[in-house]
């Protein structure tokens, strides 16, 4: 009786063995196949990683090349022909470039170029708004007035983080357009808001002194 026991788990075992083996045969590639794609995705994210990087550095060590050039129009050119890794990098690169533009006296072209990034709707919405910021602020001489006024107050709302520099281009318009008194409440309400940085608080302060006015403590 033992010995038929014995032969049974024998045969059984076998049994066992010859399923696994056939398993294994017909579906084992799949355990590897799952840790080759492991270790390829983790070699895939490291050499984007560091293919990111690389391009990072090299961006901007192209760019502190360009600024080199003891010429603007040089550096203009320069900054130019960078390719940037990204729409981030490339709005930064473009309000270089018209900063440059402006030192060379195109306010045109500088204006120009910071209004396309503002109404480039793939760059980051901070980034738009700096570039419509400096784009109003350099085109004095270039934007009707009203284009000026109307783009500030859009970045004055509430809430916006260039709300109170663009409070204080709108008082400058109110100067360059002879309203005064409204200036000045402008100004005045400017000195006691209580995010204002000590900068535009002491240049609001200034303006007020100019104007012939008071400033108010709060």
């Amino acid at each position: 009786m033992s010995n038929s026991e014995s032969f049974i788990e024998e045969v059984t075992e076998e049994v066992r063995r010859d399923r696994l083996f056939n398993f294994m045969k017909r579906w084992g590639w799949v355990p590897v196949l799952g840790v080759v794609l492991i270790v390829g995705g983790t070699a895939w994210r490291e050499y984007q990683n560091a293919a990111e990087t690389s391009a990072a550095q090299a961006f901007g060590d192209g760019i502190l090349t360009a600024l080199e050039n003891e010429d603007s129009a040089a550096r203009v050119t320069a900054l130019d022909d960078l390719a940037a890794p990204g729409a981030d990098a490339q709005a930064v690169l473009q309000m270089l470039i018209a900063a440059e533009e402006g030192s060379n006296g195109d306010d045109a072209a500088a204006v120009e170029r910071l209004q396309a990034v503002a109404n480039n709707t793939d760059v980051p919405q901070i980034y738009r708004q700096i570039a419509s910021y400096k784009a109003m602020a350099r085109g004095a001489d270039v934007l009707p007035v009203d284009e000026r006024r109307s783009g500030f107050e859009a970045l004055a709302v509430p809430g916006q983080p260039l709300r109170l520099l663009a409070e204080e281009q709108l008082a400058l318009i109110e100067i360059e357009t002879g309203d005064k008194d409204a200036a000045l409440t402008r100004l005045q309400a400017l000195v006691v808001d209580s995010e204002v940085t000590s900068g535009l608080r002491r240049r609001a302060s200034q303006l007020i002194v100019a104007l012939g006015g008071s400033i108010e403590q709060s």
